[in-house]
């Protein structure tokens, strides 16, 4: 199978659902004559044309409006933001209109769209272009909120995102788009809503989505040094969630450990530990732990920023509390 970049599976699955079906275009900064901001978008205006490939203004609320009206009317846009944290300028479209048009209409009016782009911090970007809104978009009914971790995903669940009749919110990683990984060349779907157990174990389940499933499997990889066997899953979905998979694991492991990139409070390790307590707190031997990021803005500093995210030891520390393992 050959391998290709995260961002490489990106552009395939738009290119490919976008020759399958004219309806299907692509609009945001940057996406055209610059190629993306991220080179996703590289090479599609050429194939595409001005028409389907549209570069926009600095103007968020507005072209993500534009994004709701058409697929409202018909058509199946895709609408990249250069990074969720800019979203917020348009969150009024992608709440107010996108996610609730389908039930205020009484099922009269769908609204088939993706809003997508980078998620998360990138380094030292500081405050303002480092957060982390998915536990935001997926508080809202009427979206569906997918966050692929490997490029084979990030392609898969794409196109399934853009076949999708109802608004997807699709967030990437900035510091994903050049990673590598295997890719078949026929067409593929994955599901939206289905977890992925990436690695079985009996000891511990280390539940993860996104970037943060390199530090699941890293913190993996270390335990299995120490004779300790996780069980890592990567949700791929926070709206809808797999709570079956991820009760069906801990009821073989008897312990979690959820590794998520955002603040702590009302996030979704919070939501994880609820279900999971509620579903399977018989089979817990011991309490759910979290690993989040501090409850701060992102600071500028790259040793706050290291002492601020999720990391593998922070990681192995939770699993050995709910092992009861010292040291």
């Amino acid at each position: 199978m050959r391998t290709i970049q995260f961002r490489e599976a990106l552009r395939e699955a738009m290119n490919e659902e976008m020759r399958r079906d004219e309806r299907v275009f692509l609009m945001g900064e940057e996406v055209a004559e610059y190629n993306g901001a991220y080179k996703v978008s590289q090479g599609m205006l050429d194939e595409f044309g001005p028409e389907r490939v549209i570069d926009t203004p600095i103007a968020e609320l507005g072209f993500a409006g534009i994004g709701v009206g058409a697929a409202i009317n018909g058509l199946l846009p895709i609408i990249e933001f250069m990074t969720f944290n800019f979203s917020l300028v348009a969150i009024d479209q992608v709440i107010n209109s996108a996610a609730k048009i389908y039930s205020m209409s009484g099922g009269q009016y769908s609204c088939p769209i993706v809003f997508r782009g980078p998620t998360g911090n990138a380094g030292m970007l500081s405050s303002q272009h480092s957060q982390n809104f998915e536990n935001w978009f997926a508080n809202c009914p009427g979206l569906k909120v997918v966050i692929p971790s490997t490029p084979y995903d990030a392609k898969g669940l794409l196109k399934s995102a853009i076949r999708d009749p109802d608004p997807v919110i699709f967030m990437e990683s900035e510091l994903m788009y050049g990673d590598k990984g295997e890719v078949p060349e026929e067409e593929y779907l994955i599901p939206i809503g289905k977890a992925n157990v990436v690695r079985e174990g009996t000891d511990v389940t280390i539940v993860s989505f996104g970037k943060m499933m390199k530090i699941a499997l890293e913190a993996a990889d270390r335990l299995a040094q120490d004779g300790i066997n996780a069980e890592v899953i990567d949700l791929r979905s926070v709206r809808p969630i797999d709570y079956d998979t991820l009760v069906e694991s801990v009821k073989k492991t008897n312990r979690m450990v959820v590794v998520e990139e955002a603040w702590p409070l009302a996030s979704i390790s919070s939501e994880l530990a609820y279900m999971v307590q509620n579903r399977a707190f018989d089979y817990l031997d011991a309490p759910i732990r979290r690993v989040t990021c501090m409850d701060v803005p992102l600071p500028y500093a790259p040793t706050l920023i290291e002492a601020s995210l999720p990391n593998v030891e922070r990681t192995l520390q939770a699993v050995k509390d709910v092992l009861y393992v010292k040291g």
